[in-house]
């Protein structure tokens, strides 16, 4: 018999004593079972990222007020005049009293004095 006859009959009869060997020296048993694992916990911290990151925004839009500073989804940096239902008016430009209507949903995030651009 060769050399690798010898090993792959070695292989395959159980470890001294009659017992089947651990699971660990196994990888096809127990690497998908990790994999599995592995992405239902990063679907499910995902998610969670996704419904945590919603409601702070759905608290945002409705803590809007009259004076705030806020962004646009386009990047456009103004007051908030009047907030309605579905829709807000947005001081754009104080010189020549520019308003604009904008959805509630167009605001990105509401700006505060550190964030504010350079003027």
């Amino acid at each position: 018999m060769s050399y690798l006859q010898i090993l792959a009959q070695a292989a395959t009869q159980p470890a001294s004593g009659g017992q089947p060997p651990p699971i660990w020296a196994d990888p096809s048993k127990w690497i998908f079972p990790l994999l599995i694992g592995v992405l239902l916990w990063m679907m499910l911290s995902s998610s969670r990222n996704k419904r945590t990151e919603a409601r702070q925004r759905e608290q945002m839009l409705k803590n809007l007020k009259r004076g705030d500073r806020v962004m646009t989804a386009g990047g456009m940096f103004a007051s908030i005049i009047d907030v309605r239902e579905n829709e807000v008016i947005l001081k754009v430009d104080e010189s020549s009293n520019t308003k604009i209507k904008f959805s509630r949903d167009a605001i990105k995030r509401v700006v505060t004095e550190e964030d504010s651009p350079a003027k």
